[in-house]
Parts: structure tokens; sequence; C-alpha cells
């Protein structure tokens, strides 16, 4: 029952407007394998959920900047970042005996290399997805439809265009 109380106060705060939310940025990384939007997932350190590389900003970097630093630190890959965010989610975090709503800009990163060795190799664990099982995984809702919303831009990129005709 305690857990159930917890669960809502937390939903209620993160719907609710707060004054002052945590910023942070993150990446949704991914790679198209033979027509399908493929996504790294990585675990959190302190809950084992499936999320994507998120972290503070930091000094003298771009949002975007921020977002491809915390996936080369957490999930061990590097590559083309968007310089404008797919959307933002909130979530909660844990500051000192009390929880903040935090909100994340997500940047998609096509993956073009990655790692076998990265400085959170020994804290988290990574998994390539497509998007029914990254739906499935990931811990949040809103996750979840950041990377639909993403797979669809990727999908009707790679589509030729109607006015272009080919003889």
């Amino acid at each position: 029952m305690q857990r159930m109380l917890e669960e809502w106060r937390e939903r209620l705060a993160l719907l609710g407007s707060d004054p002052d939310p945590v910023h942070q940025c993150g990446a949704i990384p991914y790679t198209v394998v033979e027509g399908q939007v493929v996504f790294l997932l990585i675990t959190s350190r302190r809950s084992g959920r499936w999320i994507f590389p998120k972290g503070d900003p930091m000094v003298g970097l771009q949002p975007w900047e921020v977002a491809a630093a915390e996936a080369r630190e957490e999930a061990g890959v590097e590559g083309e970042v968007d310089h404008v965010p797919i959307g933002r989610y909130r979530t909660m975090k844990s500051q000192a005996l009390r929880r903040k709503v935090v909100e994340v800009n997500l940047f998609p990163l096509r993956v073009t290399h990655q790692f076998e060795d990265w400085l959170e190799k020994g804290s988290r664990y990574r998994h390539w997805a497509i998007l029914p099982e990254a739906r499935r995984l990931l811990s949040d809702k809103h996750l979840a439809d950041l990377a639909t919303r993403l797979s669809r831009r990727v999908l009707a990129e790679a589509q030729p265009t109607s006015d272009v005709v080919t003889k």
C-alpha cells in the first residue's frame, strides 16, 4: 500500500508544474538495420531499469554536446547527434532525502561507432532493441513515445519523396 501511495505522489508531481525542475540532456542512440530503426538502451545504475543516457548540463558544452558525451560515457557509443531535441520528458530524481522533478531534453544520436570498453561499462548493461522490444523494456511510457516518434521520423526521411520521378 505504501508503494502505491508513493507512485501516485510521484505521478502527481510529474504532472504538476514544478517551478524549479532540474534540467538534463540525454541522447536516444539509434541506427538503422535492414530498414528498421534499432535503439540502444542502457540500465540505470541505481534501479537497473532500461533508459537512455542522460546527465546534467556541462559548462562550456551545448545541450546536444552534453547528450553525446553522456552517450559516450554511459553507453560507449559515438555518432551524429541532432542539434534539436526530438522531445522532452519528466522523471524523478532523489536528491538528499527528497525527490525532485527532472526535465530531460532528448537528442537523437545516430550511432557510428560502438566501443567495447567505456567509462561506465562496469555499472551498466546495454542492449540493442527494435521498437516493439524497446517500448516494452523502457521504464517510462514517455521514453517509449519519444522512441516511436524518432522511429517514424527516421523511416519517413528514408522514404523517397513522391515528386521524384525515376526513368
